[in-house]
């Protein structure tokens, strides 16, 4: 009988393996997973599927092209600042289409997170990104200010010889008006009854002139007014209650075109007249005594 191996242990494929495997659960299964595309990759991948060009990304978001290589290239060194870089990945995603807080949370990832306190990006950000270039001249306000202009100049322009008063009276003598002295208070003095309009009036012209007064007292009358040489003293539109009052050395041509709402004072004394409402009258007055020319 001898003492030796038994024939099972001759088999080595019988034979235990010496050494158990890892279970699954084990640390084989914290192997890391395979790296997620970066940053720069995502926005530069889906800017390629939108069918757009870093021009045109720029132009829509304000972002400078510069910046916009760099993001791609993952380097946020021409961000400025991580408060920069966030907004700038923002608003690069929803410029080609996708949800940007993934895309920030990667950055943070790779950047160390978000400062305890962070300073509000979008604020920063919109107002760093529409700012305008300096080199290009803001043509629409300077438009926009030119056509105010013209709209003012031509409102003055048409509406400022009819504003001329408001229901006071001028004086015309060609195209140079005489001054009228202001009368001076009369103090604690009771009134003095109101003397008769013809009477201040003849009181008031001069001699060596003549002068009309034109009185639009019972409605409002186109006028046109000139002197001896032909001259424009005045031609448009009298209210109702203005009056205006002109003077020339040697003749006065009115032209009144309703006659029947003016009341007439030549050389200071009324002119009695039967005109009719509507009616047109060519009057011409010198320095006699009222007369219809």
């Amino acid at each position: 009988m001898s003492i030796g191996n038994s024939p099972e242990d001759d088999h080595p494929s019988d034979a235990r393996p010496t050494e158990n495997p890892l279970p699954e659960d084990g640390p084989a299964a914290e192997r890391p997973t395979e790296d997620r595309p970066s940053v720069g990759h995502v926005l530069r991948q889906a800017r390629v599927d939108a069918g757009l060009t870093v021009d045109e990304i720029s132009t829509s978001t304000r972002v400078r092209i510069p910046i916009v290589h760099a993001i791609e290239q993952d380097d946020f060194s021409r961000c400025g600042g991580d408060v920069y870089a966030r907004g700038h990945i923002r608003t690069l995603a929803r410029a080609v289409g996708i949800d940007p807080a993934p895309l920030i949370a990667r950055y943070d990832e790779g950047h160390g997170g978000r400062p305890p306190a962070p300073t509000p990006a979008a604020p920063l950000f919109e107002a760093e990104r529409i700012r305008s270039d300096p080199r290009r001249p803001n043509w629409t306000a300077a438009m926009v200010a030119a056509i105010v202009a013209v709209i003012a100049f031509v409102g003055y322009t048409a509406f400022s010889g009819e504003d001329d008063s408001d229901g006071g009276q001028q004086v015309a003598e060609g195209s140079t008006p005489s001054k009228t002295a202001a009368p001076k208070p009369t103090g604690s003095k009771p009134a003095d009854p109101k003397p008769d309009p013809s009477d201040s009036a003849v009181a008031g012209v001069p001699r060596d002139k003549v002068t009309v007064k034109v009185d639009a007292a019972d409605g409002r009358s186109w006028i046109s007014v000139k002197d001896h040489n032909g001259r424009q003293l005045f031609d448009g539109l009298l209210k109702q209650g203005e009056t205006k009052t002109f003077q020339d050395k040697q003749k006065i041509d009115l032209v009144l075109g309703d006659a029947g709402a003016i009341k007439l004072f030549v050389n200071g004394k009324p002119v009695d007249n039967e005109f009719e409402p509507g009616q047109v009258e060519r009057l011409s007055y010198t320095k006699g005594d009222p007369e219809v020319g």
